[in-house]
């Protein structure tokens, strides 16, 4: 399988984001999700994604319980800064935190080194040069590998570079969700610093799978901040804009899911390079399967061209996030 970089490692195409075998897509079942992750290690997924908020570090101690030994074969991903205090999620990027939050992190995860560290989100009330300093002293110390941002701006990642390199920016990309073209993916090639897609499958819409929104469960987060695309109309207009991806992928002998989340990894930069590494989240192991079985979609620059047209932030009904989780965001939207 070819590898991408990020930083000073190199991953499989496509990683596993481990946040929903934890938290925000109601019950967790932990034997299921401890086969999963070995059976996904074993399919050739090698970028395991995990952060101190999934399950208030529940979803840390569940890898180390799986794969901690494995742990040589898996390239690992965590997240400080933002977390539950009294029941409400806190963003806290102060060096004393991020410190603290490294170090509970090794421990939960019983590993002494965390190869990959986001700063998850950016603290308004702490300069991101603080914060990446202090994750910068983490890699002096041996306890990091290389540094992260996630859902940031173009501005703010410039910012964090000029402190230190930033080997990945993690933000939300996929067919309905565009604004990384703005500017940001500009910016990480310019930079070297990689990007990495969460929810490329637009939390399971882009699967076709999705229920509707009426059927949602309790604890499933698109029931309240991700619950504009998914309100009862704006679900109904925007489903119809799978079928004319329904009908590509029989051509390409595919399913949606995997249509989707090839047309992810076979982005280029201006060179022509594939350099995305998206992480699609799943707890069902038959879900991990197919997604990576977009590595064997036969994917063209036309077809890829053409899916772009069929679906994207201009088509869809709702924004990604509540109004209320937008205005806490770093977001590139603000900046153009």
């Amino acid at each position: 399988m070819e590898k991408r970089n990020i930083g000073s490692l190199a991953v499989s195409p496509v990683g596993l984001g481990c946040m929903s075998m934890s938290h925000g897509y109601g019950p967790s079942d932990e034997p299921t999700s401890i086969q999963l992750l070995n059976e996904a290690l074993d399919a050739g997924y090698d970028f395991l994604d995990t952060a101190t908020m999934y399950g208030g570090g529940k979803n840390e101690e569940l890898i180390a319980k799986a794969v901690k030994h494995r742990r040589s074969e898996y390239v690992l991903a965590s997240k400080c800064a933002l977390f539950k205090k009294d029941g409400k999620p806190t963003i806290d990027g102060r060096p004393e935190t991020i410190r603290s939050q490294c170090e509970s992190s090794l421990k939960r995860l019983e590993t002494d080194v965390i190869d990959l560290y986001y700063l998850h989100r950016l603290d308004p009330k702490v300069p991101i040069e603080e914060s990446v300093g202090a994750l910068a002293e983490l890699v002096r110390e041996g306890k990091i590998r290389e540094i992260g941002l996630s859902e940031v701006s173009s501005d703010t990642l410039r910012r964090a570079h000029s402190i230190h390199p930033i080997a990945a920016v993690q933000s939300e990309y996929s067919l309905w969700t565009r604004l990384p073209e703005l500017k940001m993916l500009d910016v990480c090639e310019k930079l070297g610093t990689t990007f990495v897609p969460f929810s490329p499958l637009g939390r399971q819409f882009l699967t076709g799978k999705a229920q509707e929104a009426s059927l949602l469960t309790e604890g499933d987060i698109r029931t309240n901040n991700a619950r504009p695309r998914f309100d009862a109309e704006a679900f109904a207009k925007n489903s119809e804009l799978l079928k004319p991806l329904a009908e590509i992928a029989k051509e390409l002998n595919c399913s949606l899911a995997q249509l989707a989340l090839a047309w992810v990894i076979h982005q280029s930069d201006s060179q022509g390079k594939k350099t995305l590494v998206p992480i699609p989240g799943t707890k069902h192991i038959e879900y991990m399967q197919e997604n990576i079985g977009a590595l064997n979609v036969n994917m063209t620059p036309d077809v890829v061209s053409h899916l772009s047209t069929l679906i994207h932030d201009d088509l869809v009904i709702g924004e990604r996030y509540s109004e209320g989780q937008m205005k806490v965001m770093d977001s590139e939207r603000d900046r153009v």
